[in-house]
């Protein structure tokens, strides 16, 4: 990790204080990861509970479990030690206990009246104790093990509180000794998820229920199956006994069952909802039965006539959780609208409701002067932030499905958001108030950007086109065909000039925005590319995409300079955002992996990895000056990362003479000058022995240069389209003829050998062609493993040859550039154009062939 100097640090510690002392309520900032300075947004909810006393509620979610006051509805802990989203919470029957469980796949005991982690159940053998380890200083858990598994989805303690229950992805039913962290049964029959799971009034059955359609009820003493009720016919979510033995289940077809445990037979079928039913429960004297649904809406029914008592509907999204105060006068909801609400039985009335919750949040953003903070999330809202304060300035509401991107004009006046209702909408930053909607994609927008100017505004879609719109008048000036899937990533150049597009046909194209015509065709990334960034001044595009890679072009030339395999930092696989600090010196990404990583731009040194978001970071963004780090995630939470800076610049040595180039680096670009220019005399650069003649001898002094500072061409993975393996297996045979002894032109020989070996493809492979769709003419990219005789072959839908290219024999290499691709100018055989429709185009190189589709529109 490199170091920020002194008053640089005591200058953000002061502004990291003043930021975390003017927090409003809605934002506590308990718990933060190490290297993060402020967090916004409290997770999307995954339980909802009442302590049995009824002083509390204790809220699950993706980054610990929030404890409120139930009189106040004041923030009381954060509980956290789980690394994914906590998926359900329950308290013991006395209220000591609040256990929870978790997608990572452990079951976790707190001391509910401290907040100490007491155990964590893990999938051992039964009858094995785990016990976590503990800080004896704080009490908190400091090592987790690792065990169950599969993700828990439900825990329900036995009305006694010794036994605690638990059902799982893996279709199991757990039972564990509460007092000694063993487990004592695992109960089998289930073909599916175990979605939930609840004990009898009595203790002495537990019931589940399952994706394969089924709820089963087993004697916990003997562990036997003593019912299965088959009457549902979609994956059941929930399950809860009341009394006189009375099952409740609900399904994804909306239908909730009453069954009678004791004969087997089914009491009735409550209808209302109209989607899933994601939870049931009983009050507390089992006469009321409350039921949360994807439909947004709370019903109340008469758990002995069926009949509905009440409906709430002021939910604005799914309701996942809902849950009885130990008195049956309240009842308290947790929905995708990123609120709890608590409801009066008696009346209907929302007497309360908790903020801060969120669903997903994967888009953010830093508005002007890095006083406003954007995101989006997929509750179908954006959510605006103030910064200084933590206070929350604006939900804005219209789209109609989940807001995929939200970004900020040039000027920050202006909030574009785009969704898979389709549609891209136009904000006002300041007042919140909605401006335009641009309809035109048939298919849901995957990405936003405006120009810099904020004239223009590009959108991506699934529809796999490019649209660019007139901010101001909100009209359509153009549609862009090339791509051959759905359209990931945009970005604009710093001027305007040029725009980038990321596909996930592993493509990423560089567009002129004047002609609308398409520069360069970067291929490299195997699988979809999902994020793309030019630096400050446009030299360079980084792109991230599912093959864990970032990777870095030249944009003039449209080679691929260099790529960093993020995994080996602990940013693990998919990379869905890349981002530039605005002085070019910073590159930051974040992963489906939860980590963020920071590289040096110029040395391509790792400098630091965060990591405390417990899902995947879906967005990455820099403040102005590149001091604080934005990073969004489905977590629901955006962190502030303090980013540590590079050292000061150190005068750099005398320039060396195998420098070719002059970019004050000796490396493969230099060979490959000294290698184009043999031949020649007289004064040139090449030249590096000086003796009047570019040949062989400085070739090898500039390759022993190069080894002087790497051990391996790896280190300088730069894609020559004009270097072959044939190219290097000359220079190579000269130079051994040459008969030199002295270390550097040995190392520079060793240096020629490496980079033969690792300068072939690893594979033949055949690429997709660029236009496709096109007209008049396309190029066909390929690489050959093995030098092999070449031929291309087009063929019509029907298998007809169209047109045949024998290429003749080729050295293994790359063939991927317009200079080196196959061409096809559209024509037969015969010279004639081809009609548009559907082409295939076959390669056949040596003993590979190889089959690929391409499009013709006209």
């Amino acid at each position: 990790m490199k170091k920020t100097t002194l008053c640089t640090f005591i200058l953000l510690l002061i502004s990291v204080l003043f930021l975390l002392n003017s927090f409003a309520q809605d934002n506590p900032q308990w718990q933060l990861p190490d290297g993060a300075t402020a967090r916004f947004g409290k997770g999307w909810i995954g339980g909802l509970e009442y302590s049995p006393d009824g002083t509390r509620i204790a809220v699950g979610s993706t980054i610990g479990i929030w404890l409120y006051d139930a009189a106040t509805l004041q923030e009381v802990d954060l509980l956290t030690g789980h690394t994914e989203t906590v998926s359900a919470i329950a308290y013991s029957p006395d209220g000591s206990i609040l256990a929870s469980g978790s997608w990572d796949q452990t079951i976790r005991l707190w001391d509910a009246a401290t907040g100490e982690s007491i155990k964590t159940l893990i999938n051992a053998e039964i009858g094995t104790q785990v016990i976590a380890v503990l800080d004896t200083a704080t009490g908190k858990s400091i090592k987790t093990p690792t065990g169950h598994e599969e993700a828990i989805l439900s825990i329900a303690f036995s009305p006694d509180g010794k036994i605690l229950a638990s059902g799982s992805y893996g279709g199991t039913v757990r039972l564990w000794d509460v007092g000694t962290g063993d487990g004592i049964k695992n109960f089998s029959g289930h073909e599916d998820w175990v979605s939930s799971v609840a004990f009898s009034q009595d203790g002495n059955m537990v019931a589940s229920g399952s994706w394969d359609q089924t709820v089963r009820v087993w004697e916990v003493t003997t562990g036997d199956n003593i019912q299965t009720f088959t009457g549902h016919t979609s994956l059941i979510q929930t399950v809860a006994f009341g009394w006189g033995g009375t099952l409740a289940s609900g399904d994804f077809d909306s239908m909730i069952h009453l069954w009678n445990v004791n004969t087997g037979e089914k009491i009735r079928t409550l209808t209302g909802h109209t989607s899933t039913i994601y939870e049931v429960v009983f009050s507390s004297d089992g006469g009321i039965l409350a039921s949360a649904s994807e439909d947004d809406t709370i019903r109340l029914w008469n758990a002995v006539t069926g009949e509905t008592v009440k409906t709430f509907t002021e939910h604005t999204a799914d309701v996942y959780r809902v849950a009885f105060s130990p008195d049956g006068n309240t009842l308290a909801s947790g929905s995708g609208d990123a609120t709890v609400r608590l409801w009066d039985i008696d009346t209907g009335d929302n007497i309360g409701t908790l903020t801060g919750h969120a669903d997903r949040a994967t888009s953010v953003a830093f508005g002007p002067g890095d006083r406003t903070l954007v995101g989006r999330s997929w509750d179908q809202t954006i959510h605006v932030w103030n910064t200084e304060t933590g206070e929350r300035q604006h939900v804005l509401v219209g789209h109609t499905d989940d807001v995929d991107i939200v970004v900020f004009s040039p000027d920050g006046r202006t909030i574009g958001s785009g969704s898979q209702d389709n549609t891209v909408r136009l904000w006002d930053a300041e007042t919140g108030e909605h401006l335009k909607t641009l309809v035109g994609h048939w298919a849901y927008i995957i990405t936003i950007a405006f120009s810099p100017d904020g004239t223009l505004l590009a959108s991506g879609s699934e529809d796999d086109t490019v649209r660019l719109w007139d901010v101001a008048t909100g009209e359509r000036l153009g549609r862009l065909w090339g791509h051959f899937a759905g359209v990931e990533t945009l970005a604009f150049n710093h001027d305007g000039t040029m725009f980038a597009s990321g596909s996930r046909d592993a493509v990423i194209t560089l567009w002129d925005v004047a002609s609308r015509d398409w520069l360069h065709f970067l291929f490299g990334h195997r699988g979809h590319v999902l994020t793309v960034a030019f630096n400050p001044d446009s030299t360079i595009l980084a792109s991230g995409g599912w093959d864990n890679t970032i990777r870095l072009w030249d944009v003039v030339t449209g080679e691929e300079i260099t790529t960093i395999q993020a995994s080996e930092y602990g940013v693990e696989s998919a990379i869905e955002s890349v981002a530039f600090s605005s002085d070019g010196k910073i590159l930051a990404a974040g992963g489906w992996g939860n980590a963020i990583g920071l590289w040096d731009v110029a040395t391509g040194e790792h400098i630091e990895t965060f990591t405390g978001h417990t899902s995947r970071v879906e967005s990455v963004a820099f403040n102005s000056d590149g001091t604080v780090l934005a990073s969004g995630s489905r977590d629901g939470t955006v962190l502030l990362w303090a980013v540590p800076q590079p050292p000061e610049p150190v005068e750099p040595p005398p320039p060396l003479v195998e420098d070719v180039n002059g970019n004050g680096v000796v490396n493969i670009l230099d060979v490959a000058l000294v290698g184009l220019r043999l031949g020649q005399t007289g004064e040139n650069d090449a030249d590096v022995n000086g003796d009047g003649i570019v040949d062989i001898a400085d070739l090898v002094q500039v390759a022993g240069a190069i080894g002087n500072t790497a051990t391996a061409p790896t280190a300088h993975p730069l894609a020559l389209p004009n270097l072959t393996p044939a190219d290097v297996e000359e220079w190579l045979t000269q130079a051994q003829g040459l008969d030199l002894t002295d270390v550097r032109s040995q190392r520079g020989i060793l240096f020629l050998e490496q980079l033969l070996a690792t300068l072939a493809p690893k594979e033949t492979v055949l690429l997709p062609n660029y236009p496709n769709p096109f007209n008049p003419e396309t190029w066909i990219p390929y690489q050959l493993a093995n030098n092999a005789d070449v031929t291309l072959t087009v063929y019509d839908t029907k298998g007809i040859p169209v047109r045949q290219f024998d290429l003749g024999h080729q050295s293994a290499g790359y063939y991927t550039t317009r200079t080196k691709a196959a061409y096809w100018d559209g024509r037969n055989e015969s010279g004639e154009s081809v009609a548009s429709g559907i082409y295939f185009y076959q390669l056949q190189a040596g003993d590979y062939t190889d089959l690929r589709r391409m499009v013709i529109l006209k």
